[in-house]
């Protein structure tokens, strides 16, 4: 049973649209702003921009992308987390994404390395999947092992970070050592049922997947594996753990996904979040569900790292 606490915070996030006078939850279409959301995206993020004192933020510029890393005290510099950010391939950024990857980062004590990949529609596939190809090969070519390396994402970037995986694969670079995909994006023919039944539910503006798909995708078939992971050969993976929240458009996307990974031999685990919005782990400490699941991904990337025993909040 879900708790009261996560109902009135899912509540207020799904109708967000009353407090700005709106009867109706926002429509997309290829009218709207893309410039105007980002916006709206970095605005919303403010409020969870806070800093843990314990984490230190350190700009790069990597292979000509803009790149942070935010590192907890006392981390093992040896280790990293590739963090893909998400944003419907057309927005999201190093500076709307601090808050939450600092409180990732200062959970797992891993220093994370979150990149700004070019962006939609400006920059169709493969503009995002290169970017995230030259930035992981640097790190190879750096102080880092693919072993002491795991990637990880929400929505898109989760989409994306399972992405990177084939592309690795196909490319015969070494695999990291795992991988984590929260409310993963891995059908961008947005053919799942939950694509229509999830619409009263979810927090996105309806026919948003569809605008942002279309965008990203360009002239290329949606199908394309790189561009939507459920589509691929999914054999020889790392082990990957996949969050989704059952009151999402996306949710059908990432238990196919897993679905399929399980048949094809991958080490695979899959949490579904009863009642629960999109990338909802990201809203811990706001309410129990949120930091139960925010605690399976730590002890995730803790267990697959070695470290010692795993230390609750």
């Amino acid at each position: 049973m879900t708790s009261l606490k996560s109902k009135i915070f899912n509540f207020l996030i799904r109708n967000r649209h009353f407090f700005t006078g709106k009867l109706r939850k926002e429509i997309f279409d290829f009218n709207t702003s893309i410039a105007e959301f980002r916006n709206r995206c970095e605005k919303g993020a403010s409020k969870y921009s806070k800093i843990p004192k314990e984490i230190k933020v350190r700009e790069q510029t990597i292979e000509g992308i803009k790149s942070e890393w935010l590192i907890p005290d006392g981390s093992d510099l040896k280790k990293v987390i590739l963090y893909v950010h998400g944003g419907g391939y057309v927005s999201g950024s190093c500076n709307d994404h601090r808050g939450f990857v600092s409180n990732f980062a200062l959970k797992t004590g891993v220093k994370n390395l979150v990149y700004e990949y070019r962006l939609a529609p400006e920059n169709p596939f493969p503009a995002a999947l290169e970017d995230s190809v030259k930035i992981y090969q640097w790190l190879l070519s750096s102080e880092f092992n693919a072993k002491d390396i795991i990637i990880a994402g929400e929505s898109a970037g989760g989409g994306l970070c399972l992405a990177i995986l084939l592309a690795l694969k196909e490319r015969n670079i070494s695999l990291p050592l795992a991988a984590v995909a929260i409310s993963p994006w891995t059908d961008l023919t947005c053919s799942s049922d939950s694509y229509k039944t999830k619409n009263n539910v979810s927090v996105a503006p309806l026919n948003s997947w569809t605008v942002f798909s279309k965008y990203y995708v360009g002239n290329n078939p949606a199908t394309i594996p790189l561009i939507s992971p459920l589509f691929g050969d999914l054999k020889g993976l790392p082990p990957i753990f996949i969050n989704s929240g059952v009151d999402d458009e996306l949710f059908e996307d990432g238990e196919k996904f897993f679905y399929k990974a399980k048949e094809a031999g991958v080490d695979i685990s899959f949490r579904k979040g009863i009642g629960m919005i999109h990338c909802y782990p990201l809203l811990a400490p706001m309410f129990k569900e949120a930091t139960e699941a925010m605690d399976e991904i730590v002890d995730f990337i803790k267990m697959h790292f070695n470290f010692n025993k795993i230390q609750t909040d």
